[in-house]
């Protein structure tokens, strides 16, 4: 099989062993996902194997969709933050079964499906402004930084809000061999992580995930880790002791109820998934290609109605299968930062999703603090874009710096997009800038909507 002809590897400045690398990276960063999806969505009653083996295969057959679609190294899964919406709010809060919850992420995918054939989501992209599209990618830097810096425990809730891990009360407490010691190994991963990026390491974060990892099993087999599932922290040696088996997809599989879906309530829902999945999905491009210098002259990607489709038709194959919306993993950035510019990127890291059916106990034994300082070093490569935003020109700084910190304090990419967007749009118009800035008619219409979504929702 020709590599070279079906992905365009030396077009796109890449051979194919950095590509593995950047597939095999971006997968051990997102890797987690097969562990917490199943914890997220189970406590809204679903069958956690089930929802494992969904997991697994809703993130191989979208990202192959993305290599077959774009040729982009961007890959999918079903979504931390909407798969809790699904899990504690849409089911635990307003009573809906998740049965139905399903049904909403289903119709919302076809939503999406008529969305990217009819350019809406292409226009939406290439409407926002250069500057915002950098802001953007910063700002996803410092919320995957926070999130990793969450996953290790370094920052845990506090009187504050956050605040920093506390060795004393862990030594106190009797939890510095469970809790303190993980700490401290992703602590030493981001160094380790950051020391390897300096030097140029080929591979250099999937080697801080394997070190970290290795280091914390050294830890175990010399008793300074000890585990104590209570708190959830659990062996890092993998587990084989029932064998190789693919938990079953029957409790899942086509469980969608599509009784209440003429309620207004589920109209609000299913519009709920789309919105976020819509700007998140949008957000994660924008990031990530930019990062990669894969926009062209005028900020537009190429082939975006590909990436776009893979992402829409995988959201609705996850509700068949049994699982949240799927969307494009803002972890792909980390292949990225690898090398990874292609679809082939795309296919290892899928080809590895398959894998993990038959050898889950590996993958559900990587801890997130090994994973953690991927994510943190990975945050500060796509900081790196804030070089490129115009600080000169105030109206196009400010809308970027609320842009930048609204998406870590507000904990969501889409909720980063909307005020970016509202507030370029009311600075602009305000100062009497709009003319010559020849703003987009859609973003206006954005600018609106945003409006209206904070004052209904």
């Amino acid at each position: 099989m020709d590599l070279e002809k079906i992905f365009h590897l030396k077009e796109n400045k890449t051979d194919v062993k950095t590509e593995v690398i950047a597939g095999i990276t971006t997968f051990m960063t997102m890797a987690y996902i097969l562990a917490v999806n199943p914890s997220v969505l189970s406590a809204c009653g679903m069958d956690s194997g089930a929802v494992f083996t969904a997991t697994a295969l809703a993130a191989l057959i979208a990202t192959l969709l993305m290599a077959a679609f774009s040729n982009y190294p961007f890959v999918l899964a079903p979504g931390m933050g909407l798969n809790a919406y699904f899990s504690y709010t849409v089911v635990l809060q307003m009573g809906y079964s998740w049965q139905t919850a399903l049904a909403a992420v289903f119709i919302e995918g076809i939503v999406f499906i008529l969305l990217s054939l009819t350019n809406v989501r292409e226009a939406i992209f290439n409407a926002i402004p250069m500057n915002l599209k950098h802001a953007v990618s910063v700002g996803i830097g410092l919320f995957i930084a926070f999130i990793g810096l969450q996953n290790a425990h370094i920052v845990v809730d506090s009187a504050t809000l956050v605040g920093v891990y506390s060795f004393k009360s862990s030594v106190a407490n009797g939890l510095f061999n469970s809790e303190g010691i993980t700490v401290v190994l992703a602590l030493v991963g981001i160094l380790v992580t950051g020391i390897l990026v300096v030097k140029g390491v080929k591979g250099n974060i999937l080697w801080g995930i394997l070190i970290t990892w290795g280091l914390g099993i050294l830890c175990q087999l010399l008793g300074i880790y000890q585990v104590n599932p209570e708190i959830g922290m659990y062996s890092l040696l993998p587990d084989f002791s029932n064998g190789i088996s693919v938990p079953s997809l029957a409790p899942t599989l086509m469980q969608m109820d599509f009784s209440g879906i003429l309620s207004l309530d589920f109209f609000v829902v299913m519009f709920a998934f789309l919105f976020v999945d819509l700007f998140d999905t949008l957000g994660t491009l924008i990031g990530v290609a930019s990062k990669a210098d894969m926009l062209d002259k005028d900020g537009k990607l190429p082939r975006i109605r590909g990436a776009l489709l893979s992402d829409a038709i995988g959201t609705s194959v996850g509700a068949m299968l049994g699982t949240s919306t799927t969307t494009t993993f803002v972890e792909s950035a980390s292949g990225v930062a690898e090398g990874g510019r292609t679809g082939l990127t795309a296919v290892v890291a899928a080809i590895l999703f398959g894998l993990s059916l038959f050898l889950s106990p590996i993958f559900l034994a990587i801890p997130s603090f090994a994973t953690a300082p991927a994510l943190v070093v990975v945050g500060f490569l796509m900081l790196t874009s804030i070089t490129k935003i115009n600080f000169d020109d105030f109206t196009e700084a400010i809308p970027a710096y609320v842009a930048i910190i609204a998406m870590p304090f507000m904990y969501s990419i889409s909720e980063g997009i909307a005020m970016g967007v509202i507030s370029y749009v009311v600075i602009n118009v305000v100062t009497g800038k709009m003319k010559e800035k020849k703003i987009s008619p859609l973003m206006y219409v954005l600018a609106v909507l945003f409006i209206g979504k904070y004052i209904m929702l």
